[in-house]
């Protein structure tokens, strides 16, 4: 007697998803990042000053509160893409999560551009990620849901150039909108807009109900690396690329200022940022695509932590803006490489196709993770231990680690 066929959410893609639903599914992303970024760039610091009490600094404010949002968007990942993996509606697994996550997201960004406190201010940044990572957690696992492998590397091309328009729309609504209630409710407004086509006009597959017991959530969030260490050496080798960037960029204002002694540090950055942007885009695709056709991930992982361990290490030894310019430059081609072609490699190492959500969102700590984990390592090398040289020596080093580490997975060439 054979056994019954597997529900068609549950088991591997064959057949390429369509342009059409890559196209939603990467402005729904983008549209997500706008939630973020308009805040983090622009909204959250001009908040900060307007609400930090007397004798409190505006930056320990805009630190404490972008650092309580961290750890609940650590938690909030895996979280909720465990409970879409057990989601039995009609309209899929994922659907409901993105549509939920991202009308919350818009109420939260309402609810933030009100604050009148620094604790308002906390709360209403946490329900941004907590909501915003809901959607985001659904985006990532409608991937491996609906990608066969062999073209993941363009997709998640598409969504990394998605993610970085995000970032510079978010930026610029912020900055355009007027004001600092304005510019949230700019923002709030483009992530439900950029989410509706995928959310009307597409479906996920359905999962039959009672197929996945919620009893068993918690326990599902154990993961062996005996038992799964390709999983593993994947996760490390996000989170050391990613903590080595994080540690290369968090305190380029006061690089230019203090070691280059730019006249405009801000202007500065700004000009950085839009070089690293160029050049990420330029490659973030392409990688994906390039990626696909030869059927390998290894070598591009480990040639972009290369160049971005490169580019660190121009940070170190040519102190200039040239050497800066050419730094943002090259680590922009290398993050770009990274970012699409790593994606497509984590998608491959899931163990299990009823727990893509829960794994991915496991997997993406390693993004966040960096970002809490920077400041505690960048502050006392620059203060105690050597300055901006080491600083961005060491930054070069856990970079190339990764890289190295990522030949330390079997089951994906």
């Amino acid at each position: 007697m054979s056994r019954p066929a597997a529900p068609e959410a549950l088991t591997e893609p064959t057949e390429r998803a369509g342009r059409g639903w890559t196209a939603a599914l990467s402005l729904a992303n983008g549209a997500i990042w706008v939630g973020w970024y308009g805040p983090l760039q622009i909204l959250l610091a001009l908040q900060a000053a307007e609400l930090a009490p007397p004798g409190t600094a505006k930056e320990s404010v805009l630190a404490w509160v972008t650092g309580a949002g961290a750890v609940v968007s650590m938690v909030a990942n895996p979280l909720f893409g465990a409970l879409s993996d057990r989601t039995a509606s009609r309209f899929g697994r994922r659907t409901p999560w993105i549509l939920a996550g991202v009308l919350g997201g818009a109420g939260a960004l309402v609810l933030l551009a009100g604050a009148g406190t620094v604790a308002g201010m906390a709360l209403g940044w946490c329900l941004v990620q907590l909501t915003l990572n809901a959607a985001f957690a659904a985006i990532t696992a409608a991937v491996p849901d609906r990608v066969p492998h062999g073209r993941r590397g363009a997709v998640g091309g598409w969504l990394g150039a998605a993610q970085i328009l995000g970032v510079v729309a978010g930026t610029g609504l912020a900055t355009a909108a007027g004001g600092v209630v304005a510019g949230y409710l700019a923002c709030a407004g483009f992530t439900v807009l950029g989410a509706l086509p995928y959310v009307l006009l597409h479906r996920d597959p359905a999962l039959p109900a009672g197929r996945r017991p919620a009893r068993a959530l918690l326990a599902g969030f154990r993961i062996s690396p005996r038992r799964h260490p390709d999983l593993a050496w994947a996760w490390l080798t996000r989170f050391l690329i990613n903590l080595g960037n994080a540690l290369a960029l968090l305190y380029l204002l006061y690089y230019l200022r203090d070691v280059l002694h730019r006249p405009d540090p801000d202007g500065g950055v700004l000009v950085l940022t839009a070089v690293n942007a160029v050049t990420l885009l330029g490659t973030v695709v392409v990688a994906g695509f390039w990626s696909d056709r030869i059927g390998r991930r290894q070598p591009f992982v480990l040639g972009a932590g290369a160049l971005m361990t490169v580019a660190t290490g121009l940070l170190a030894g040519w102190q200039t803006w040239p050497g800066a310019l050419c730094a943002a430059a090259l680590l922009g081609v290398g993050f770009g490489v990274f970012t699409s072609v790593d994606f497509a490699l984590m998608t491959q190492v899931l163990p299990a196709a009823a727990d893509r959500g829960k794994d991915l969102g496991i997997i993406n700590i390693a993004n966040a993770l960096p970002q809490v984990a920077a400041p505690v390592l960048a502050a006392p090398i620059v203060q105690h231990l050597g300055g901006y040289r080491v600083l961005y020596g060491v930054a070069a080093g856990i970079g190339l680690l990764g890289a190295l580490l990522v030949r330390r997975i079997r089951g994906v060439a």
